[in-house]
């Protein structure tokens, strides 16, 4: 699948969505829509199991919104149902999407690409690019979940550091405060981003699903309400098939298949040899 700035392409189980409106792949209404259209055919799609959101070459990930758009919301209200809205609504389904979703920061991101980046579930980022919230210096703010995400991560005095202050941080400061999980050479983010996914391919699906949704209402709810939610998740995690291959395995001492445990299928992470036709541009870093 392709639209004018979004490309996806599935192959062995991951999807890797590619931000291509150059040269800084600039947040508009037209990537809305087609990071919209890439995650309805990925959640159709019973052959994927991980998620990859990258940048087109090597400058940015996503250098934030496109301003040329915000002179034409200026009335009250406006900015909210045309843009700002629709942004949450899609980037809060990212934050919750079913499988993992992984960010491969493979150049500058800002603004609104660092609240793309905050609703995945891991975060490479490459040592030489910047990571910032500079929408404070437009006389705006963090508006699509950026704010609450972004303190999630990394707690609230340093969310006000970056959004306050509208200063990027560098890579290895953002390891350093937790708000990317990984840092890797130039080059190398979306190489990280298919290691870990092959990793995650190997895990449970819905085991991850479930240990996601707990961890993920972790700020949400008091902790009864966790300790309830939790315990139902579990229930549902004891009692299924990938449990019992988990368990197997264990005693037979090898390797779990979690792709087709007895019983119950899995095949969201049944490995896939073709790619999506629809798709006929060659990927970025591919």
């Amino acid at each position: 699948m392709s639209t004018a700035h979004v490309r996806l392409r599935i192959a062995d189980g991951v999807a890797t969505v590619v931000f291509d409106n150059p040269p800084l792949h600039v947040w508009n209404a037209a990537m809305t829509r087609g990071l919209t259209e890439a995650l309805d055919t990925v959640e159709s799609d019973p052959s994927v199991g991980v998620v990859i959101l990258t940048g087109a070459g090597d400058r940015a990930f996503c250098a934030g919104s496109d301003i040329a758009e915000f002179a034409v919301l200026r009335a009250p209200g406006e900015a909210v149902a045309k843009k700002l809205r629709p942004q949450q609504e899609l980037f809060a389904r990212l934050a919750s999407f079913p499988r993992p979703v992984i960010a491969a920061l493979n150049g500058h991101t800002l603004g609104g690409g660092l609240e793309i980046a905050v609703c995945c579930d891991l975060i490479v980022a490459e040592e030489q690019i910047g990571i910032g919230s500079p929408e404070i210096l437009l006389g705006v703010f963090p508006s699509s979940g950026g704010t609450f995400r972004v303190a999630r991560r990394i707690g609230a005095g340093r969310a006000k550091e970056m959004q306050l202050l509208g200063e990027p941080v560098s890579a290895a400061t953002a390891l350093a405060w937790g708000l990317v999980n990984r840092v890797v050479e130039r080059g190398g983010a979306v190489g990280a981003a298919r290691e870990l996914a092959e990793v995650l391919l190997r895990r449970p699906p819905r085991a991850l699903a479930l240990c996601k949704s707990v961890i993920d209402a972790a700020h949400d709810l008091p902790e009864e309400e966790l300790i309830e939610r939790s315990l139902a998740a579990s229930d549902e995690a004891f009692t299924s098939a990938e449990s019992a291959e988990g368990v197997r395995a264990f005693l037979a001492k090898r390797r779990p298949d979690f792709r087709d445990p007895p019983g119950s299928p899995a095949p969201h992470v049944r490995s896939v040899t073709h790619s999506v036709t629809r798709s006929v541009e060659k990927e970025t870093h591919a």
